[in-house]
């Protein structure tokens, strides 16, 4: 049952799309150290969002169309069984991006294009490795750490008369690399599948190259200190009958420590710069069933509270979330294949700009739906 189902519950907090802080696209699980003996293991994900909203009544109430646009997520991990007590797992993915564009205006339409917010677009690529070394001290207690690198880049225009005289604004980031950390500690019970990992992701601080713009003339160079945030994990699961085991995740995120503010921006424009971020707590609670010697599924349950203000960036549209996601796993030999599919219904939230806040448009009944597949192979 334990080797059958583990790989589930990864899938499910692992390739369900993530929307905190609007940039996040995985919770960058460490579930691959937790395989039996040598794995590798290749994923996918294709994710379809739709975010839409309208200007409020007061500035015309015209439709802002789909602001989020689909994306693709590729994962590699591999994990290596050195000794019965020390083993050691190498993760690449792609945590943090975002493809937030708000279509141009549309002047020949009455409705269509949002007047305050059209033309507002961000676009934001990570890339990142974690190599992961683990020590058991005996069959129940576990310590595991390691160093993870990031590779992140971005580019923001703001437009539209939200932005009063800051429209046409646009900041460059250019491609920067920074490392951080990661640590925690495990216990088991493999009798009955029982497992509690807590574990601390560092933050990583990066310093990026970065031009301003507004319009098409430069108005300034120099760097952008931006902080991913910090986050903690609790994961757990538990067998509760025969082939059936109960698994989930509390996970908390320090995205108040994630600002951007370009040096011409924050002096010229808001000092608390482009996105401000509220700190998210997100909880998953799932069951996985094991039905024949290569076939089992699961279901799981995720949900983020509200911020306490539903007033959020336009970079960021939503304000927490509730999903469902299922997936299924065939086992032939040494192979697993796993397949699963996540419907996410994001929070309502009011797009902000100014100083003080101002709501400018309402992003109303919004979802996304992700298909996901893993390949692994034991050897």
């Amino acid at each position: 049952m334990k080797r059958t189902l583990i790989g589930t519950a990864a899938l499910l907090l692992g390739t369900a799309p993530v929307f905190a802080g609007g940039i996040e696209r995985s919770t960058q699980s460490i579930g691959i150290l937790f395989e039996e003996g040598n794995y590798v293991e290749f994923g996918a994900q294709i994710t379809k969002p739709d975010v839409d909203g309208k200007d409020l009544a007061i500035y015309g109430g015209r439709e802002t169309g789909n602001v989020a646009d689909d994306f693709n997520v590729v994962t590699f991990g591999y994990k290596h069984q050195f000794t019965d007590q020390i083993s050691a797992a190498l993760i690449v993915e792609h945590p943090y991006g975002a493809d937030i564009a708000y279509p141009d205006l549309d002047v020949t339409s009455p409705i269509d294009g949002s007047y305050m917010l059209g033309g507002t677009k961000a676009n934001v690529e990570s890339a990142h490795i974690s190599a992961i070394l683990r020590y058991k001290f005996n069959d129940s207690w576990g310590i595991h750490g390691g160093l993870r690198a990031t590779k992140a880049s971005g580019d923001v225009r703001l437009q539209g008369a939200a932005y009063g005289a800051a429209s046409g604004y646009r900041a460059k980031l250019a491609d920067d690399t920074a490392v951080g950390w990661l640590a925690g500690f495990s216990w088991e019970r493999p009798d009955i599948a029982a497992r509690i990992a807590l574990t601390y992701y560092s933050d990583i601080d990066h310093d990026f190259d970065t031009k301003e713009f507004i319009g098409a003339t430069q108005v300034a160079e120099g760097s952008t200190e931006v902080s991913t945030p910090s986050a903690i994990a609790l994961d757990f699961q538990t067998g509760v009958a025969t082939d059936t085991l109960v698994f989930g995740q509390i996970r908390h995120v320090k995205w108040s420590e994630f600002t951007v503010t370009p040096d011409f921006f924050g002096t010229a424009v808001a000092a608390d710069g482009l996105v401000s971020l509220d700190d998210s707590t997100t909880y998953t609670l799932g069951v996985g069933r094991k039905f024949t010697d290569n076939w089992s599924g699961s279901v799981a349950f995720t949900f983020e509270p509200e911020g306490d203000d539903d007033l959020v960036s336009p970079l960021a549209p939503t304000n927490g979330r509730k999903a469902i996601t299922v997936a299924g796993i065939y086992t032939m030999d040494k192979w697993k294949f796993t397949g699963g599919i996540n419907y996410t219904k994001v929070g309502d939230a009011k797009a902000e700009t100014g100083t003080p806040d101002a709501a400018r448009a309402n992003m109303t009944d919004n979802d996304a739906v992700s298909l996901g597949l893993r390949i692994g192979y034991r050897f």
